[in-house]
């Protein structure tokens, strides 16, 4: 019997992905267990297995294509076998829908007396809408019910719950009298980039967004990593602000936060992402238990993190569940910046770089090395006295660091 080729289930959030690539064309005799087939998500490359042995047969995507999950697009038959039609496939979420019926609002489609499949971020959006979503005429693979299924009903409303998706104009290079040559080259706003712009803006106009800003002495820091490399140990600035952050945060959990729904949820296990650029685009693979970990064994994994992130392996779960994150830009030459908050989390702690300048010290002027930290929390969750208490710890443990032996 033939056996589907499915797009697996990545998380609660992914409903589609792009296919990339196939490893073997149709025709193929493939092995289970082999690598068949490659899916991008709006983080990560996948490699997908054959989930049997056959012959490839009756694909349907081809690489650049987006398609949903949990749908075929290929079966794996005997090398004598000839399908006629594909065997039916398993969905995430189900219903049934034997409830009695009830009269429908006029142009309302009737509610099905069948199951009822519908991907976890349409019901999630369903959900928060109070959508009846087992009314709605399904376009998923399947016949799910998706996001965009939801979406169309909140915009048909009349006053709508949800604002359309925003469709800008570009006028072209001959409706503004430039030459086709004088661009440079079209991004289309997808996967990554697509994934960036929405997180950004949602947390942007959702949050009641604050910025504090201290500049820290770190001269006793560099020295104390400087030493730590000098001694044959591969030690980041990152791996010692992790550390840093493992014990303030300890200190102060009311930063260590999340907003569920309508509930503030304080985490006991200190998880933080570290904002890693990519040629992909912004990458924020996760540390756990970070208030646990020692220096080396967080320097060590936050470096094999960020070479997996750049690299595009990481999977779903290494760029999920964060409960703080650091995002670093000293590298770049930057001394302080405002930080977009990485929803749900509570705050996010942004670096400059680390440059000398004179200070005084009693009554003489000597050189200094001096850094920024720009801590942006959420109003809604935390106030700014304990939001200022937590950054003022950090630089007394950047200023002392001494104190983390302590």
């Amino acid at each position: 019997m033939a056996t589907q080729v499915l797009v697996p289930p990545l998380g609660q959030t992914v409903d589609s992905v792009t296919l990339v690539a196939w490893y073997r064309k149709e025709g193929d005799t493939v092995m289970q267990g082999e690598m068949l087939f490659a899916i991008e998500t709006d983080k990560a490359t996948l490699d997908i297995e054959a989930p049997a042995s056959g012959v490839l047969r009756q694909v349907s995507a081809q690489p650049g294509d987006e398609v949903q999950v949990l749908s075929a697009i290929a079966l794996l038959a005997a090398a004598d076998e000839k399908p006629e039609s594909r065997p039916a496939s398993r969905r995430l979420d189900t219903v049934s829908a034997h409830a009695p019926a009830q009269p429908q609002p006029e142009g309302q489609p009737e509610i099905r007396s069948e199951r009822i499949f519908i991907s976890p971020r349409a019901r999630r959006l369903a959900e928060e809408h109070g959508v009846p979503w087992t009314s709605l005429s399904p376009t998923g693979p399947e016949d799910a019910i998706i996001e965009r299924d939801v979406r169309a009903y909140l915009e048909a409303l009349p006053e709508p719950r949800i604002a359309p998706v925003a469709r800008r104009v570009i006028r072209t290079p001959e409706d503004s009298g430039q030459a086709d040559d004088e661009l440079l080259e079209t991004i289309p706003v997808r996967g990554v980039r697509a994934v960036i712009a929405e997180r950004m803006a949602h947390s942007s106009s959702t949050t009641a967004h604050v910025t504090l800003n201290s500049e820290a002495d770190a001269t006793a820091l560099v020295e104390l990593r400087r030493e730590l490399v000098s001694d044959g140990l591969e030690i980041s600035y990152n791996a010692v602000l992790l550390y840093v952050l493992g014990h303030a945060l300890r200190d102060h959990p009311r930063l260590n936060a999340s907003l569920v729904q309508d509930t503030i949820s304080v985490w006991r296990r200190i998880h933080i992402g570290l904002a890693v650029d990519t040629d992909r685009g912004l990458l924020v693979p996760v540390l756990r238990d970070v208030g646990h970990k020692g220096l080396a064994e967080l320097a060590a994994e936050s470096q094999e993190l960020t070479e997996r992130a750049r690299a595009g392996t990481c999977t779903p779960e290494e760029l999920d569940g964060g409960t703080f994150t650091l995002t670093n830009l000293g590298m770049f030459g930057i001394d302080s910046f405002t930080p977009i908050i990485n929803l749900p989390e509570c705050a996010i702690l942004g670096v400059g770089r680390i440059r000398t300048q004179p200070a005084f010290l009693g009554d003489q002027i000597v050189p200094r090395r001096k850094m920024w930290l720009s801590l942006s929390f959420d109003h809604r969750l935390v106030d700014g006295a304990p939001a200022a208490r937590f950054l003022q710890r950090v630089v007394q443990l950047v200023e002392r660091p001494h104190l983390l032996l302590a």
